[in-house]
């Protein structure tokens, strides 16, 4: 029995930091190359893992060294990889980031063996999903398998988080807004699927629930989060911190979330709890690396009196 189970994208990251980014044609000196384990779907499992989240990975990586380090840091974190297909002639999928003084990043990435992530390995893993109670999703895999996990999960009766990121430019399939539960977007993300381009946060969210999403999230980086379910909007303050890098916060937010809810916390609470979690990750460099385990969650960032 899993509380998370993530099906997504695993990528080796390649950062540099740099004192302002390139303009068209322009080189600037940055820092040293430094390789970490990303992806969307590692670092939400990795997140959910380093918190206490009984949690596994579906993923696609190659078998090259980048995939031998994605999967040693999934088990550093305590991620339950059998479910992960070491593909021997792919390469495993890389993200190129640059960031900022600020904390601010930009990334172009190679999709690789997240790109051979089938809907028939979906279909082999059906007793995983169905085992688990949250089955988290993004965007980084090839569409149709997204839809068949999501599908799969909504016919065991597992509860969807859908974070749809890279945001699709057409607007999302309504098979899966209706199994979301939440949807779960940042500020771009809300603005651009919620088609409000002037709109507040409250309203995109009120306008993705009328779309069919179950429920609503929306990250608002240091100012915290959005919520909308059945029970109504909720304003969730933000953590104020020092950001370092912002790699991968929200993918720890989104699995922190996705923990809580497993947990059975309702929607608001589990926001409250994502947005510490999320808060701590931009403290430090990369993105699974800044993930804090519940002890380190609590020197940083604790948890505020009720009432």
């Amino acid at each position: 029995m899993y509380d998370v189970l993530v099906v997504g994208s695993a990528n080796a990251d390649l950062t540099v930091r740099v004192e302002r980014r390139p303009g068209a044609g322009e080189t600037v000196r940055g820092t040293d190359l430094v390789e970490s384990a990303g992806g969307k779907g590692a670092n939400q499992a990795a997140a959910a893992a380093r918190i206490g989240g009984r949690t596994a990975l579906l993923a696609r990586v190659g078998g090259d060294a980048f995939g031998e380090l994605l999967l040693s840091a999934q088990r550093e974190a305590g991620t339950d990889v059998s479910p992960v297909i070491v593909d021997e002639s792919a390469r495993t999928g890389t993200a190129m980031i640059i960031v900022d003084p600020d904390g601010d990043n930009s990334i172009v990435v190679s999709p690789g063996a997240n790109a051979a992530l089938t809907p028939q390995d979906v279909a082999a893993a059906k007793e995983v999903i169905a085992a688990a109670s949250v089955v988290s999703l993004q965007l980084e895999i090839p569409m149709e398998s997204v839809r068949a996990a999501a599908a799969a999960a909504e016919q065991a009766g597992t509860r969807v988080v859908l974070n749809p990121s890279p945001a699709p430019e057409a607007a999302l399939a309504p098979e899966l807004l209706a199994v979301a539960d939440p949807l779960v977007v940042n500020e771009h993300e809300a603005r651009q699927l919620s088609g409000l381009a002037d709109g507040t946060p409250a309203e995109w969210a009120r306008a993705l629930h009328d779309q069919g999403a179950r429920s609503v999230v929306i990250t608002l980086g240091g100012d915290g989060a959005l919520t909308l379910d059945a029970s109504g909007t909720v304003e969730v303050p933000g953590v104020r911190v020092k950001a370092v890098d912002t790699t991968g916060a929200g993918d720890a937010f989104t699995g922190a979330l996705a923990t809580r809810l497993a947990g059975g916390d309702a929607l608001p609470e589990a926001a409250r709890f994502a947005v510490r979690v999320g808060a701590a990750a931009v403290t430090k460099p990369g993105a699974q690396p800044s993930y804090p385990t519940r002890a380190e969650l609590e020197a940083l960032a604790p948890e505020p009196p009720q009432g």
